[in-house]
């Protein structure tokens, strides 16, 4: 399983049209086997166990060593499966990730720490966030780290809101709160519905949204002023509801890769990667919202 916030990770879908990495059919006789799976295949978290033989059957199975006898009785009760993800896994990981994140930004607040600061500690998070979003396997160090330069970042331009518009962040927070739930149980009730294409569109449109705020950065350092307009007035709140949009879309694929890792028996440490997914995607919802109150303030 892997991140699908297509800013910080170049993992999400395969090509042929299902998830990286899920590809692949439910364990031996789940409902998915037998209900047109469209990730159906080979499962590469699947561990094949040769049943144990039975020491009274007649024949050549009664002639068992005393090993094989205890590796027998020693061995899980079947359907049992270790070392696998869980939604607990999953909870718990991006509880801990999320933690980071609120205590970093509390730190921050508290010690009034400057504009700079804000500014290399959003400069390490997005380092630590691509390092791991290369990696082949999750660092939860890494993840962490990048949790806790993220959360003094938020805590530094939370600040520098709340100054401006008091209670800015805090409508933010309460808004990435409500959009959290609210595509939870559209996506719990199927009404959104992710699939290769819903993908591909979030896809370019994230590239497409990312491409235009950089030139709009650009204009903006070298010409003074908002740039081409994409953050101020009108043109400002249609862009920043887009951008709330494409984290809404972000969480409901994260949701996505959470509910197949549990159902194909993903590894347990691919929790931590299924929490730094959605801290991604909460993270982008909540500078999205405190960039359009601050514009609705305004």
């Amino acid at each position: 399983m892997r991140s699908s916030n297509p800013v910080f990770s170049r993992r999400g879908f395969s090509r042929s049209g299902g998830y990286a990495g899920f590809g692949a059919a439910q364990q031996a006789g789940g409902p998915a086997a037998v209900q047109g799976n469209p990730y159906a295949g080979t499962n590469p978290y699947a561990q094949t166990q040769a049943a144990p033989a039975n020491p009274y059957a007649v024949g050549g199975q009664q002639n068992l060593t005393p090993e094989q006898l205890q590796q027998m009785y020693g061995a899980p009760p079947a359907g049992q499966q270790t070392g696998r993800m869980t939604m607990d896994d999953v909870v718990m990981r991006t509880g801990m990730t999320l933690g980071t994140v609120v205590v970093a930004a509390a730190v921050a607040w508290i010690a009034h720490l400057p504009i700079g600061a804000g500014i290399g500690a959003a400069l390490v998070a997005m380092v630590l966030g691509l390092v791991q979003a290369f990696k082949r396997t999750p660092s939860p160090a890494l993840i962490l780290g990048y949790a806790a330069f993220e959360g003094l970042f938020l805590g530094v331009i939370s600040q520098v809101y709340n100054e401006r518009w008091s209670g800015a962040p805090m409508q933010a927070v309460l808004g990435t709160m409500a959009v959290f739930i609210g595509v939870l149980a559209a996506y719990k009730t199927r009404l959104i519905r992710v699939n290769a294409r819903f993908q591909r569109f979030v896809l370019a449109a994230a590239i497409g949204f990312i491409l235009l705020m950089a030139v709009n950065l650009l204009f903006a350092a070298f010409g003074g002023g908002d740039g081409l307009g994409f953050r101020s007035g009108g043109l400002g709140i249609a862009f920043g509801i887009i951008g709330v949009v494409l984290g809404a879309a972000f969480l409901a694929m994260d949701f996505k890769q959470v509910e197949d890792g549990v159902r194909y028996g993903a590894p347990r440490e691919e929790s931590w990667l299924a929490a730094f997914g959605l801290t991604l995607s909460l993270v982008w919802i909540y500078l999205e919202l405190l960039r359009l109150i601050s514009i609705f303030r305004d």
